[in-house]
């Protein structure tokens, strides 16, 4: 019919504008203070992602010599259904009350870095109901974090549930990143999220590899790993775990600083390793002891909050489970001059991962939206290869 007709044209026109933008440089993050996804395309590459063959990788220039990585480790608190405005509020307003405490005494952080949900917080609700407390971004929560960044003249990097008006009814994981001029520098989807190994649920929160063909044609394939370009380094977000080729080649595209997530606990030795098969920074953030945290105990999976080095080595990391702020020195120019692309003799296994059959394809989340973790689980139960 004419309606369906008429959207469907909207949209395409939409997925246009966004492909025209990118190769002119006008998506988010192709400012003076960072260059986002266009770069390769800006730059006339014929591959479809950013990337050198020389070893070397993209760059904008730096801002200062060494960056001061802030991470803060603050609990996490569900916001309850009954009450989500109230809750929301209070949870913007203690991690607003932590970003002025990151700066209250000496030299404050250049890059302040949040963990996966210090707003929203997570439980097991429904679609339905993240939809209606999901933040948009740009939004009014994250218009007063844009507010402190411009104040303290510092990035803020945060991860939050958002709702996206090019994805209606979609839930996503994403990672804002907000430059020191109070304007968004980039957006980070969550690539992927695990499937088949939860017990009677599975997540429905939708990832790139949900929607991989759709994304692909709305962002172009270089945002697939985005690597953010900024005055203070080349950087990469994620709040995924155990999935070291992602890393990979996230580093072969040249991300300098990973700022890496988490919500109830992780692994240290996976972080670590990120940073020493790389040559690498890698900071994880976690939650703190969290009070209050509705159906949760206050120690749940909190605590680790670290920043590892090239090497492997521990730069900084939390001597408490609690609220707290670690704090690592980066030495971005001198790192620089001497950092390449991993070395990986590909050709010995590249066939391999090239027959490699993921159990779960790509696109699942497409023709269907699960309402929740128990409907998510029952669509999903058939669709792996595996035996």
């Amino acid at each position: 019919n004419h309606q369906e007709h008429g959207e469907k044209n909207m949209t395409q026109n939409r997925r246009d504008f966004l492909k025209t933008a990118a190769l002119g440089g006008l998506v988010a993050g192709t400012g003076s203070f960072a260059s986002g996804v266009a770069e390769g395309a800006i730059k006339g590459k014929k591959a479809p992602h950013d990337m050198q063959s020389d070893g070397t990788y993209s760059t904008v220039e730096l801002a200062k010599p060494n960056v001061t990585l802030g991470v803060v480790q603050t609990p996490v608190r569900a916001l309850r259904v009954t009450q989500w405005k109230k809750d929301l509020k209070a949870n913007l307003d203690e991690m607003l009350s932590a970003i002025d405490k990151a700066f209250h005494f000496g030299v404050g952080p250049d890059i302040l870095f949040f963990h996966e949900f210090p707003i929203t917080g997570w439980d097991t609700w429904t679609r339905k109901e993240i939809v209606k407390f999901a933040l948009e971004i740009p939004g009014p929560e994250s218009e007063q974090v844009a507010a402190k960044a411009k104040q303290h003249n510092c990035m803020i990097v945060f991860g939050s549930y958002v709702n996206d008006p090019d994805w209606p009814n979609h839930i996503l994981s994403v990672t804002t990143m907000i430059g020191p001029d109070g304007e968004i520098v980039d957006k980070h989807w969550k690539a992927r999220n695990i499937k088949g190994v939860f017990p009677g649920f599975e997540l429905f929160t939708t990832t790139i590899y949900d929607v991989l063909d759709e994304y692909v044609e709305m962002y172009g394939e270089d945002a697939i790993l985005p690597v953010t370009r900024t005055a203070f380094g080349n950087i990469a977000t994620s709040s995924i775990q155990r999935e070291p080729e992602l890393f990979r080649a996230m580093a072969m595209k040249g991300a300098e600083i990973f700022l890496r997530t988490a919500t109830g606990g992780f692994t240290p030795l996976d972080m670590q390793a990120t940073s020493l098969y790389n040559g690498v920074y890698t900071a994880i953030c976690n939650n703190a002891v969290s009070p209050d945290n509705p159906n949760f105990f206050d120690d749940a999976g909190s605590g680790g909050t670290a920043v590892y080095g090239p090497r492997g080595e521990v730069v900084a990391e939390a001597d408490t489970k609690f609220e707290t702020l670690v704090r690592a020195r980066i030495p971005i120019a001198s790192f620089r001059q001497r950092n390449r692309q991993p070395i990986v003799h590909m050709e010995l296994y590249r066939e391999v991962f090239d027959q490699y059959d993921n159990p779960y394809g790509p696109n699942l989340f497409s023709g269907y939206l699960p309402s929740d973790l128990q409907d998510a689980k029952q669509y999903l139960a058939d669709k792996s290869k595996w035996k």
